[in-house]
Formats: C-alpha cells, sequence, structure tokens
C-alpha cells in the first residue's frame, strides 16, 4: 500500500555546534565539561515532488553512549566521523512511506551493516563503537525526519501516528510478548499517545555526582552568571518538586549518604518526588537492595519520596541477562540505556523491569515504538534528559507530552549550558526554564514539531557536509 503523504529522503546537511558546560556534569565514571550537539537538516519529498526541511539535534554524549578508558577526543571524533557517514546513507536510502515506516525500515537495514563496516575502519576494530552510540547518530537524522515529514503535509507530526498518514499498522514492527493478551493487529500509535497532550508538565531537576549540595562544597571557583550554583537555591528558584541524583553504583557509603544528604534538603523544601540513578555501574542486585532496604529501615520519608529506580545495570541485556524482579519488588525499575528498542524492552520485562525511560536521542521512531509496546504490555513510562539544549528540547518534551510518563520529564540543560538555548528560548520562553516546577509547551505550534524555526534567530557554522553535494535548500 502506498499513500499521497507518503515521503523519501532526498537531502541532507549535517552541523557540529561546540557547547561548553558551566559547570562538571558527572556520567558514571567520568566527567565532562563539554559536549559536541550534532544537528540535521532533512529535505523530503513526496510522491507529487512537493519537498519541506526538517530538523533534527542531539548532542553527542560520549560518556553516556561510550563508556570506558579511551579519550573524550578521540570518541567525540568517531562519532562525529559517523554521523558524515549516515548523512551520505540516509540520502542514499530510497524507502517510501510514512517517517515511522521509513526510520523503521533504516534502523532495520541500513544501521547494523553502516555500523559493522564503521567498526571494520582501521581507526575503531580494537575499540568497536557501540550500537547505543550509532542510534544517537542515527537519532538527529530521525527526528528530523518526523519533522519534514509533518511539514510536507502541513500538520504536527504528532498527528500523523495513525492509519491517514501510515501504510502499516504496529503489527509490522512489533510483536506481542509471549503468552501476552495484547495485539497490536490495526492498532497504531495514537491509540497509545495522549491527545490533547498537556501544554505544562512536571520538570526533574538533575543532581549530578559533583553537583554542590550545601554551602560547604563551594570552592569560590563557581561561575558568577546570574544562574544558581546550590541545589537549595536551585530549589527556591524553579519550584522544584521533582529531583533525580545520580549515584556512583560502587560505593554504597557514598551513595547512601549522598541520598539521605539530597532526601533532607528536598525535605526542608517541599520537594515532592526523588529518583536514583546508579548510571549501569551495578552487577548485583543486592547492592540496590541493601540501600533501599536500609532507607526503608532508617529512613522512612526519604525511602518513600523515590519514586523509581533508574537503570543500576549494565547496558547490554543480553550479555548481562541479570533477574531484577528482587528490586522491582521494592521500587519500580527503569531501563534507560538498555532500552535500545521494543526488542530490548521486551528482554527487559522478562528480567523484571517494570518500567522504560525513553529518550529521543535513540531516535524518534525507537522511542514511539517502544512506548506503545510498554504500554500494551503493562509497563510504566519516563522520558529522560541528555541535557538537550536548542531544538533538541523540544522533541524531547513533546515526547514526555504525548506519551504520559509516571511523573513529567526530567530536564536538565538549564543547568549546565543556560546560555546556549538563547536564541530559541526568545521564540519558545517557557522551554528553557522552570517556573513552579513546570515547562510550559504552549509556544510550540504549527506543523511538524512546531519549532517555528524560521523564527529562531540562529547563526549556524558552517555544514560539515551536505549530501547530495547539490544539496536542496
Amino acid at each position: 500500500m502506498t499513500k499521497a503523504t507518503d515521503v523519501r529522503v532526498v537531502a541532507a546537511r549535517l552541523y557540529f555546534i561546540p557547547v561548553q558546560t558551566r559547570l562538571p556534569l558527572k556520567f558514571g565514571t567520568e566527567t565532562v565539561t563539554g559536549v559536541t550537539v550534532a544537528r540535521a537538516c532533512v529535505t523530503v519529498e513526496k510522491r507529487d515532488g512537493k519537498r519541506a526541511e526538517g530538523w533534527g539535534e542531539t548532542p553527542l554524549s560520549v560518556t553516556w553512549v561510550w563508556p570506558g578508558t579511551l579519550s573524550y577526543d578521540y570518541r567525540d571524533t568517531i562519532l562525529k566521523e559517523f554521523c558524515i557517514e549516515l548523512t551520505h546513507a540516509w540520502t542514499e536510502f530510497e524507502a517510501w512511506g510514512h517517517a515511522i515506516e521509513v526510520g523503521f525500515d533504516f534502523q532495520r537495514e541500513i544501521l547494523p551493516v553502516l555500523l559493522a563496516r564503521f567498526n571494520r575502519h582501521s581507526k575503531v576494530k580494537e575499540t568497536p563503537m557501540p550500537w547505543l552510540a550509532a542510534l544517537v547518530c542515527c537519532s538527529l537524522f530521525d527526528v528530523a525526519l518526523h519533522d519534514a515529514f509533518g511539514n510536507v503535509n502541513n500538520v504536527p507530526t504528532y498527528d500523523t501516528y495513525d492509519s491517514d498518514f501510515m501504510n502499516r499498522d504496529l503489527a509490522a514492527f512489533v510483536e506481542p510478548a509471549e503468552n501476552a493478551r495484547v495485539s497490536f493487529s490495526g492498532k497504531y500509535p495514537e491509540q497509545f499517545l495522549l491527545k490533547p497532550a498537556p501544554r505544562r508538565v512536571r520538570a526533574w531537576h538533575l543532581v549530578g555526582g559533583v553537583d554542590l549540595i550545601d554551602r560547604a562544597d563551594l570552592t569560590g571557583k563557581e561561575p558568577k552568571d546570574g544562574h544558581p550554583v546550590l541545589l537549595e537555591d536551585w530549589i527556591k528558584r524553579d519550584g522544584l518538586k521533582c529531583l533525580k541524583i545520580k549515584l556512583r553504583g560502587n560505593d554504597a557509603a557514598w551513595d547512601y549518604a549522598r541520598t539521605i544528604a539530597v532526601g533532607n534538603l528536598a525535605l526542608r523544601n517541599d520537594v515532592e518526588w526523588l529518583s536514583a540513578d546508579f548510571n549501569c555501574t551495578v552487577s548485583d542486585p543486592e547492592y540496590v537492595n541493601s540501600m533501599l532496604d536500609r532507607l526503608r529501615d532508617e529512613q522512612s520519608r526519604i525511602y518513600g519520596m523515590i519514586l523509581y529506580v533508574e537503570q543500576p545495570f549494565p547496558y547490554e541485556l543480553r550479555e548481562h541477562p541479570i533477574d531484577v524482579h528482587s528490586v522491582a519488588a521494592r521500587k519500580p525499575l527503569f531501563l534507560d540505556e538498555s532500552a535500545h528498542d521494543w526488542e530490548h524492552v521486551r528482554l527487559g520485562r522478562e528480567l523484571g523491569w517494570t518500567g522504560v525511560a525513553l529518550k529521543t536521542c535513540k531516535t524518534q521512531t525507537g522511542a514511539i515504538l517502544s512506548a506503545c509496546w510498554a504500554k500494551a504490555h503493562g509497563m510504566t513510562l519516563m522520558v529522560q534528559d541528555l541535557t538537550n539544549p536548542m531544538l533538541a528540547q523540544i522533541p524531547h518534551v513533546l515526547l514526555a507530552a504525548h506519551t504520559g510518563t509516571i511523573m513529567g520529564v526530567e530536564t536538565n540543560a538549564m543547568q549546565f549550558y543556560p546560555e546556549v538555548s538563547r536564541p530559541e528560548a526568545a521564540v519558545h520562553p517557557g522551554l528553557y526554564q522552570r517556573r513552579q516546577g513546570e515547562i510550559d509547551l504552549s509556544s510550540i505550534s504549527g506543523h511538524g514539531f512546531g519549532y517555528r524555526a524560521e523564527e529562531i534567530k540562529r547563526a549556524l557554522p558552517k555544514p560539515a557536509i551536505a549530501a547530495p553535494p547539490a544539496s536542496l535548500g
């Protein structure tokens, strides 16, 4: 089947935007002070020849997608080189269809082959780039495709996830769990999305592993840029009600003390919810169980505030199939880094995970399909940040608003590089500041993802590549 609304990708441009953090940000065992934000502009063509552009963007979060001992600069360079390869691959991919259909087919048919070939390159063969890194590099093009599909058809992207625009139902993409009374035949994503989506959403603040908790942590070297430095000042200024605590996962005493310190400060300032993120560093469920049990017995109020626990265990579920039912019996347990796609979510559910943390940086296509699969099987959703600034913030918060999460959305770019999003904030002020503990999506309007890109006065660098060379637009 085909539809008049179908598209194919005909051109793409790629940009790299370096961004420096105002304060260090700790990911797992590494601390970073900057990131490369990759931005893509994709041109699509309909069957009648009409064309339109779409935009997608994500931080190439090296330490999150490719943990290890290799130098940051080396990994950053490899990720950028793979983005360049993807620019060619997307424009050479001749598939037609809805954005979900084209994005799904690209991830199944092209991306694994491209990654395998890239990893055979002499520079990376000894330390292959992981699949998560490939997904993040792919995501900016996939997000741009979804934006372009809405733009070329003159409709908001989230209004296209139905039978009017899609040639294939969900059964063409996902399968139910064994013995589950679930059928995806004749169903489309719209049936698993909120409509209308809320225009205000609760905001989660990230308490990083090196973030400053109280005045005793001050060194005198903190930035004096008008933005808070101490956690209590952030809570008071932004009216925060939800705090995500980054933990080490390999130092039980530190993790417990950190949770108590943040929890007590939260109690003094009317914060309502906490989450605990162990950043994939735990190998034994007993580590998490012991900490939760101790909190329950010694700090019952703080224990009660913990809404969920996020990804304590290693990324690759197939390599580390840890039974986590004991953890999930204590608190909701959310896949994050491991939730590459709906198949990994299915495996996670078998192992005992009860929730999924979605991210647009693992592709919009993948996020929508994972959300549908998870909700059909009774799993809870969250949408987690990758410290998304600029345009990356908009699809990120739209995903949270439309999928219906356990509680709001994590959004922390305003903590670590608030000034970089000034051009976007001039058009969407409520998306780049948190007030009364919420962000405001009411400025998002128009076709595609509602960026209102023509109103945003951002000067972009010269494209790293345009494909084909005589790129349109």
